[in-house]
């Protein structure tokens, strides 16, 4: 093999410093060592990696190449090491957590004092960026922890079943669905719609648009609190899960009705990949996280 990692690391260095004085410093090595590892992975492959523009080192095509290589390459060593670092020392480190609804993020932080009562030196980290696609960012070892719903079955995740909940309807206590047993799809034809996640992201959304049916107007707002007020103002309608407007439930504000005659149930799981060993501390948290009664 005619490449090496340090060859790799000489080209991202390169790219991103300008020169090659500077990526020998963020090297750490000198400029003629640095010179003379350019020449020999040049003279290795046949062909040149960079060309000088205005005094400055530019990629050639082949450099160009090698440099999108260099990226995956260099990235997943350092996800192996960071791997290998939590899994030697197994009570220290970080867990790396998502979830794939915001509304989780209320009751998953009061966990975190009972969890690290046993694991003081191991730290929880609330990944809320990865949110919107909680899966991706677990295959891509961004998180370690996956919390979701109604997943389909994938051969590379291990799954933990937790818990369920169930999502509501919410409406005005002056709103024509407000005196209905339930709601079913065909209710909402025409309504404006105020979600917490994106269409593609929500079930309730899903459903709707699997039934045929289209809100007059769908509006993404992050936090339930401002979701209720609008409901309650007579803006529009909502879906969200029982457990997070249960105040709101018993003083009257709004009105929530099952969606459909069963109800519309989320099956909550926690994702691992199997890849990955399970750690004690990862357990613990999954086993503290299924206790949780939304």
């Amino acid at each position: 093999m005619k490449l090496e990692i340090r060859h790799l690391q000489l080209v991202q260095a390169i790219t991103s410093e300008g020169s090659v004085t500077r990526a020998a410093e963020r090297l750490n090595v000198t400029q003629s060592a640095l010179s003379h590892q350019l020449r020999e992975i040049e003279d290795r492959l046949g062909t040149p990696l960079f060309l000088r523009v205005n005094r400055r080192l530019a990629l050639a095509p082949a450099g160009e190449r090698l440099l999108q290589s260099a990226r995956r390459v260099l990235d997943e060593l350092r996800l192996v090491e960071e791997d290998i670092h939590r899994l030697a020392t197994n009570q220290e480190g970080v867990i790396r957590v998502s979830t794939a609804c915001y509304t989780c993020y209320q009751w998953l932080p009061p966990l975190l004092k009972p969890f690290h009562k046993r694991f003081p030196r191991v730290d929880v980290e609330i990944v809320a960026d990865a949110t919107r696609r909680t899966l991706d960012a677990l295959h891509e070892r961004k998180i370690d922890l996956a919390l979701v719903y109604n997943v389909r079955r994938d051969p590379r995740l291990r799954m933990t079943p937790l818990f369920e909940d169930e999502m509501m309807v919410i409406v005005a206590r002056d709103h024509a669905l407000a005196k209905k047993p339930f709601v079913v799809s065909r209710d909402l034809e025409g309504e404006h719609l105020f979600m917490a996640s994106n269409p593609e992201d929500s079930l309730f959304a899903k459903t709707l648009a699997r039934d045929g049916v289209r809100p007059r107007k769908h509006t993404t707002v992050a936090l339930t609190e401002a979701i209720v007020e609008l409901v309650r103002a007579g803006a529009g309608v909502s879906a969200l899960p029982r457990w997070t407007i249960a105040r709101e439930l018993r003083s009257g504000e709004i009105v929530a009705l099952p969606f459909t005659r069963k109800g519309l149930v989320r099956k909550w799981s926690a994702a691992t990949l199997k890849t990955a060993a399970t750690r004690p501390p990862i357990e613990a948290l999954i086993d503290l996280i299924s206790t949780v009664r939304p």
